[in-house]
């Protein structure tokens, strides 16, 4: 019986223990975060530009990053420069083709800790096209306001569209591009926690 019961109690100490240093998974919140991009146009200037609708979630664990990871799925069509004949043009089979591959998506591998940051090695997909990709990022938090816990994720990469078969491309006369190849993507995300089951 004693037996029995020291077993329990074991039992219950090592599923107290797991729960309490389990990852933890936070949603990304639209409302306070963005997902913006940049090109190089006609050499002269740089066109910004974002996508408006997207979700993902972070799971992070920290006792041990290597058991964290990240994903991000963002609505194609959801791009937008400012400019309506523009991101019509965007949406078309000669960049995103929205119609076709209506979600752009990042799915990491690993995360590692990296100097005084993470890279998150992963896949990224746009246009149905699949890359492996090291995408380095800062953590921010996690903080408690109120009954809530958030955490931030602020992350940079640079790719080549061609990469991707996003590859409409002119020249000026010169032979200058219209649309530089190289686009930088900037992430800057804000996660609410997601709260455990039963609580």
């Amino acid at each position: 019986m004693r037996k029995s019961k020291s077993l329990a109690v074991l039992a219950a100490v090592v599923i107290f223990c797991g729960a309490a240093f389990a990852a933890d998974e936070y949603k990304i919140d639209p409302n306070h975060s963005s997902i913006g991009f940049s090109v190089n146009h006609m050499v002269v200037s740089t066109v910004h530009g974002r996508f408006t609708e997207y979700d993902g979630k972070i799971v992070y664990d920290a006792n041990d990053i290597s058991k964290s990871s990240v994903s991000v799925n963002i609505k194609t069509a959801s791009i937008n420069t400012d400019n309506s004949q523009r991101d019509t043009h965007l949406r078309s089979g000669d960049f995103l083709d929205a119609t076709n591959h209506p979600e752009i998506t990042f799915q990491s591998k690993s995360v590692e800790k990296k100097g005084s940051g993470y890279v998150a090695h992963g896949t990224l997909t746009i246009r149905g096209v699949s890359k492996d990709v090291d995408l380095p990022f800062e953590l921010k938090g996690p903080l408690t306001v109120g009954n809530k816990t958030i955490l931030g994720a602020e992350a940079t990469l640079t790719i080549n569209r061609m990469d991707y078969g996003v590859s409409w491309s002119k020249t000026l006369d010169q032979g200058q591009l219209i649309v530089g190849n190289e686009v930088k993507i900037e992430i800057n995300a804000e996660a609410d926690k997601v709260p455990a089951a039963g609580k």
